[in-house]
């Protein structure tokens, strides 16, 4: 009888990041990014639809874009239309210094990765605003994988194809349930939750609230990602 041996010792040995809210703070570019957007097509700010448009924006922090237009827009030209301004707007606000790391981000991510953690960075951004974001603060070496919706099937959260591509490109726990799942949205909690992740925590620096956090699934609601690593200890211990 042959033993298998657990690809890591470390219990939790993958730590799955959101962006945007969670490890990078933008201070509101979505929504200034999303009415240029509107704008192209028509719809003007100050107006019912754009309110309408904007709630709804904000209800869903968190999912795929193209997810976002093609509910508010209906067919796929619009769209994809709509889609291309947004990342347009949002890599011209990136380019002109409007981002930065979450307050003790980057130091979370370097102390999960001494631990022997791999951390992977996933976004429901496309990919060339996702590759702007990382060389804007200077990231594109911090962790050894990054994924947009693109990467794992065209499905963004709230679906769990994100943790469970970093699952299966990166082997480096052998049950989900050894992944720790952190973000700022109820899109996120649900996505870690389904993944069927062990930690699923919400983080307090982003779109949404405990009670939006808690209510989708959350397992922990921190303050900030910086507090990740010593949950993660507590976890263990």
């Amino acid at each position: 009888m042959t033993s298998t041996t657990p690809t890591t010792a470390r219990p939790f040995g993958l730590v799955v990041l959101d962006m945007a809210g969670t490890t990078v703070a933008d201070g509101g570019l979505v929504e200034q990014a999303f009415s240029a957007a509107a704008g192209r097509l028509g719809v003007q700010p100050g107006s019912d639809e754009h309110a309408r448009q904007l709630a709804y924006v904000r209800d869903t922090m968190g999912e795929s874009k193209i997810s976002v237009f093609r509910h508010l827009f209906g067919d796929e030209g619009r769209a994809q239309q709509a889609n291309t301004a947004f990342e347009e707007a949002y890599g011209e606000l990136v380019d002109a210094g409007r981002v930065a790391p979450v307050p003790g981000a980057r130091e979370a991510v370097e102390r999960l990765t001494a631990e022997g953690r791999t951390v992977v960075l996933t976004t429901g951004f496309a990919r060339p605003t996702q590759d702007a974001i990382l060389t804007a603060l200077g990231w594109q070496d911090l962790v050894p994988l990054t994924l947009c919706p693109a990467d794992a099937g065209g499905r963004g959260r709230p679906y769990p194809d994100m943790v469970l591509a970093a699952f299966l490109r990166t082997a480096a726990v052998d049950d989900v349930r050894r992944i720790a799942v952190a973000g700022d949205t109820s899109y996120d909690m649900l996505s870690g939750v389904r993944s069927g992740a062990g930690i699923v925590a919400g983080v307090l620096t982003g779109a949404h609230d405990e009670e939006q956090l808690t209510r989708h699934g959350a397992t922990h609601v921190l303050r900030s990602v910086a507090d990740l690593p010593d949950l993660i200890a507590r976890a263990e211990a």
